[in-house]
């Protein structure tokens, strides 16, 4: 039987605080150094996209983006979309700005500098600014035959940031303002790195929610339980591509 060498081991939870001290000085370092707010939201979401691209697998897009549907609606532009990269395309980039199907998003975050009644309310209308989308979906075929139109999967929303303002951060303030939103405008995950994480998994009761109030575990456990998320929610429905042809053609002028 051979014996693992003393040292041969890797601590998980151990990488996860060390990326999450490096996260948390490149935040604070943005916030000591950048006083003009646009630069400090822009590096402070470079940041958090980074974390984001670096840990996910690589099915996985993540991008800054305005969300588009069949009928021409267009969302609020997102900090973060978490958008399926092999099925579906990035139908056009802008200036830096991505559109993205409907179709092809999983989660959409958006970033603040603290958790706060007033960041609960705003993530949410953004969130809900996707969700109220028109998504389509059609069969396809595969290696095995034809797989029926899938229903499209509930879109994941959340709030991230470094502080909270809250004292305790993750108590019943935040539960308060969690149960504020409708069902369009629910949050499911918020991550504050120096005050904790939640996660709320029922986004009808809201009175359910799952915490770390731990700040030095406040990555992993988001991150984890993000990742777990979108692994149950599989992949996303297949665009119906000529439905979108008859579309833009019924949209072109003349």
């Amino acid at each position: 039987m051979t014996t693992d060498p003393p040292g041969n081991r890797f601590d998980l939870a151990e990488a996860f605080r060390a990326r999450q001290q490096q996260l948390e000085a490149d935040l604070g370092f943005g916030r000591t150094v950048l006083a003009h707010p646009g630069t400090l939201g822009d590096a402070t979401e470079l940041d958090w996209r980074g974390m984001l691209a670096d840990f996910l697998p690589r099915r996985y897009g993540i991008a800054k983006a305005f969300v588009i549907d069949i009928d021409g609606a267009m969302s609020h532009q997102l900090d973060i979309v978490i958008h399926d990269r092999h099925y579906s395309p990035v139908l056009f980039e802008v200036g830096g700005a991505h559109f993205i199907p409907a179709e092809s998003v999983y989660a959409v975050f958006e970033i603040k500098q603290s958790l706060s009644k007033k960041h609960i309310k705003y993530a949410g209308d953004k969130i809900a600014s996707v969700r109220r989308l028109h998504r389509t979906s059609v069969g396809f075929t595969t290696a095995t035959g034809v797989a029926p139109a899938q229903e499209p999967k509930r879109i994941l929303g959340g709030l991230l940031a470094l502080d909270s303002e809250w004292t305790p951060a993750l108590g019943k303030p935040l539960r308060k303002a969690l149960a504020s939103r409708t069902v369009e405008q629910a949050i499911d995950f918020g991550c504050a790195l120096r005050a904790g994480a939640f996660e709320v998994p029922d986004s009808t009761g809201r009175d359910d929610m799952w915490t770390s109030s731990d700040p030095t575990t406040s990555l992993i456990f988001f991150a984890l339980r993000l990742l777990k998320r979108l692994q149950a929610m599989a992949t996303v429905p297949a665009m119906d591509f000529a439905a979108y042809i008859e579309s833009a053609q019924t949209q072109s002028p003349g």
